[in-house]
This record gives C-alpha cells, structure tokens and sequence, in this order.
C-alpha cells in the first residue's frame, strides 16, 4: 500500500477549534511518563482530544530503556488508514519513530493526508541518554523535517541533525536553530533545557519570514528537580494541541510554557519511580487541602510582617513617642483608604458565590464607612491633618480597585485580605505590649491602642482567611498565581502605609 492510498477526502481544519483533536504518531512508554502516554496526557491538559499511532513499543521506566521493539511498518499504516479516513485531525505530533521503514511510512501519510498543524519531536535520544533512533535512520529523520509546521529539538538532537558538536551555550544553541530552519524551511523551536545556570530560555527560530523576526525568545526559570522524564513529548504535544486553537506559534508557546514550569515544579509531588520521575500534567487541577492555600499566603506575608515590625511608625505607636503630625497624618491617610476600601469590599460582595459570603463583605464594607471612618473622624477632628491623598494611599487603593475591576472573585479577596490580616496581627502584638506594660493612662495613644483588643474584628480576619482559602481551592492554576500576585503586592502596600508617616508627615 502507497502513501497515495491514504484517504484524503476530509476537509483540511483550520486553527481555531474549541476542542482540537489531536493525533499523536509516537512509541509507546509503559511507565506513563514519556511518549504516547506523556502526549495523551499533554493533549488532554491544554483541552484536546487526544488520538495516538504506536509507532514503537519500549521496555522502560523512570531508570532508562532497556529494550525497543518496532512492529510491523504495516499494522503502523493500518492505524493511521483507520483515524484519518474517520476522524478530522486539527493537528499532528510526531515523536519517537524507530527506523527508516517508519519514517518513510509517516512522510507518505503527510505528503496525502496534509494536516492542517504537524509539530514534530526527532526523537533520537531519551533524557537518561538512551538512543532512541537507528544510525540507518538518521537520513530518513532528515528527509521529514521539511513537512513539519514546528521542529523540537533538544540541543544533543539539534546537533545531530545538523551533524556538528553540541552547542556549550544559548547563543550557539541559536545559531545552530537557525541553520536547521533555514535547512528545512520551516520553524524551529531551540530549547535551553541541557544548558548549566539558573535560567531555561526557550526561542522559536524561523528564517523565512513565517514570525514577526526570526528569533522570538520566551524566557523562564531553571525547574530544579530529578524528574524531567517526557519533557519533550509534554511540549511538543502541548504545542501541537494550543497551535491548533490559536494559530500563532508565539502565542502557542507563551501559553505552553507557564503550564510545563509548573508541570515541573510540581513533579516530585507524584513520586513516581525510583529515577527520572514524570512531570506533573495535570498539576493545575490539583485538590488542595483546607488552609493549604492560606499556608502559602502566609508564607508570603511574613517578611512583609517582619518589616512591619521594625517600623519607627510601629515603634513609636508602641512607646507613645511617636510625634503627632505623623499619627495625625496616619489617621487622615487611614480614613481616605478606608473610603476606597469599602468600595472594593463591596465588589467582593457582589462577586461572592454564596449568601453568608455575600452578607459578609457588604457588612465589612458599611462598617468601613459607618464605624472605622467615624472613629477616625473622631480623632481627626480634635487634630490638624491634611486631607490630601497620599502617593502611597493613592497607589494602594488603585491597585485594589484595579484588582477588583479586572480580577475574579478569589483574586479580589487575595488583595483585601491582608488589610486585614497584617492589621490584625500588628495590632495583637502593639495591644499586647501595652497590656504588658501595665496599659500605662499617660500613653497619648492608649485609646487607639485598645481598639485592636476587639474580637468582632479578630473573628472578621479568620472568616476572610477562610473565605479566601475556598475560594483559592475552587480556582484555577492561573487564578491562583494571580491571588498570590495581588496578595503579595497589597502586603507591600500595607507595609508603605505604616511607613508613610515617617516619610510624608
């Protein structure tokens, strides 16, 4: 049977598809980590539908390959024969082929069938250092390059194919992409993974005019962890599977590359063999525990609490020698934030998925105006303080109203919550010195002082920590680094407040 006898009376697919259906023409990897199973995985994470031609069956697992066996070229035509005079294929990875009858079988199956998106992985060497493809095979591999959309290579496979030494460093790695694209034709993606140092930059290479400029480098950081196993297969695949919704290689990999970071980052956490354990595909549907997430955020907040704490501002209030114009300058920057702060607390309420939730915020938000702002007034009003918003009250209260317009409900909360929080435990600790101290009636701020005893606003904290916390398990990987982000900024903020005094007063 000829390539010409593929059936190609499917309609070509064009990026763009909700759900693309992706086919994976790749070995096949026991162990789950690598290959076909790596590519399943990978497809169905980024939203595809996944499909696979077993072009190869190994005997590994997380140590190394320890045997390869290649069926009958025929049964792999048989596959491809079944799905594609079926099913409509939006993309194509290609990964591990074995020898020359494969790739010649796969080559003939594009050249009739034309898929709309062909990523292809030469697979030549496993990340444990294991040969993966027959020397006699090499010129064939060679030969199917040109029919690919993306070539991904790693930088032991990108010198193969070009038949020169390894790069040693980024910028070598590049120019080596460079000639492979311009060789073929078509785009390269040279990776920085075998690379030494703190950084993994990625760069999608094409010299013929196909991307914005020739070289497009999407940085990162260096993952370290022992489990790496299937890297490349997760990629590629993942690249194939974006490439067909978005049709923009660099959107592609913008979008890839965060999902695999983290894919990493979360590996160890399967524990999965004794070696070169598996990424973690599906790390961003991952269950977290009651207080897991408030664990992290707290995390966050404590060196911001720490400089808190070593704050003239908090040890003036402390003593009783903090001046007048800078505590009189706090409560006037204090009540303008407070008015802006219930306008977001509010949003909260709105945004908020149950009614105890709904009921919470809109309390908080009337007692910012109707109970803070009137204790304020009360001490302002007896004092000379200007009323003009400060730059740091200013900056905090547009990044609330900023994360409140354009973030999620969890988002919203993860930047209100350390008003709360952070207020609460820096006014514990002042409240308990004084108490300490004998809560001394000379002390010019002994008033203010008792109000941080009040269990109503103690037993507010716990319930945003709580409400925050489910939240952050109902939300997505991407919500949930844009809570940490919002979190960790309005901590800044909240330590620029109580040091605002010192600077503006």
């Amino acid at each position: 049977m000829t390539s010409s006898s593929y059936s190609s009376v499917y309609p070509l697919v064009v990026s763009g598809r909700e759900t693309p259906r992706v086919l994976s023409i790749a070995g096949s990897d026991p162990s789950g980590g690598a290959g076909i199973q790596a590519d399943l995985k990978s497809i169905a994470a980024q939203g595809g539908y996944g499909m696979a031609a077993v072009t190869a069956l190994t005997a590994q697992n997380t140590l190394g390959v320890s045997a390869v066996h290649v069926p009958p070229v025929e049964f792999l035509r048989q596959q491809l024969e079944a799905i594609s005079t079926d099913i409509a294929i939006d993309a194509v990875k290609i990964g591990m082929l074995g020898d020359a009858a494969v790739i010649d079988e796969v080559r003939g199956w594009l050249e009739a069938v034309r898929p709309a998106v062909v990523v292809l992985d030469p697979v030549m060497v496993a990340t444990s250092g294991d040969r993966l493809l027959r020397g006699s095979a090499e010129q064939a591999l060679r030969a199917l390059l040109p029919l690919a959309d993306l070539i991904t290579p790693n930088l032991p496979e990108l010198a193969m194919l070009l038949g020169e030494p390894e790069a040693a460093d980024w910028e070598s790695a590049l120019n080596q992409g460079k000639r492979l694209a311009a060789e073929c034709g078509t785009t390269v993606l040279v990776k920085g993974g075998h690379l030494a140092g703190t950084e993994c930059p990625d760069a999608l290479v094409n010299t013929s005019g196909l991307l914005r400029q020739d070289v497009i480098e999407v940085a990162g950081p260096r993952i370290e962890t022992k489990n790496s196993h299937g890297t490349g297969c997760s990629l590629s695949s993942a690249l194939a599977t974006v490439q067909a919704r978005t049709g923009d290689w660099e959107a592609s990999l913008r979008e890839v590359k965060p999902w695999l970071l983290q894919a990493l980052l979360h590996s160890d956490s399967l524990d999965v063999g004794k070696g070169n354990g598996p990424v973690h595909h599906f790390h961003h549907h991952q269950v977290l525990r009651p207080g897991e997430f408030a664990a992290a955020l707290w995390k966050e907040a404590a060196p911001e609490l720490a400089a808190i704490h070593k704050l003239s501002f908090i040890d003036g209030l402390q003593s009783g020698d903090l001046p007048e114009a800078a505590f009189n300058y706090y409560l006037a920057q204090d009540a303008i934030y407070l008015n802006g702060y219930s306008r977001v607390l509010a949003r909260a309420g709105a945004l908020a998925p149950t009614e105890e939730e709904q009921l919470f915020w809109a309390k908080a938000s009337q007692q910012c105006l109707e109970v803070e702002s009137e204790l304020h007034r009360n001490w302002l009003s007896t004092r000379e303080a200007s009323p003009v918003t400060g730059p740091v009250t200013k900056s905090y209260v547009d990044h609330l109203l900023a994360s409140s317009a354009a973030g999620s409900y969890a988002v919203v909360l993860a930047a209100i919550l350390p008003c709360y929080w952070l207020y609460a435990e820096v006014g514990q600790q002042l409240h308990a010195s004084f108490v300490d101290a004998g809560a001394p009636a000379a002390h010019p701020y002994a008033n203010w002082l008792r109000t941080y005893a009040d269990e109503e606003f103690a037993a507010a904290t716990r319930n945003a920590i709580n409400f925050t916390d489910a939240a952050a398990a109902a939300a997505s990987e991407g919500e949930r680094a844009s809570m940490l982000e919002a979190f960790a900024q309005s901590c800044r903020y909240e330590t620029a407040f109580f040091d605002a005094p010192r600077l503006f007063a």
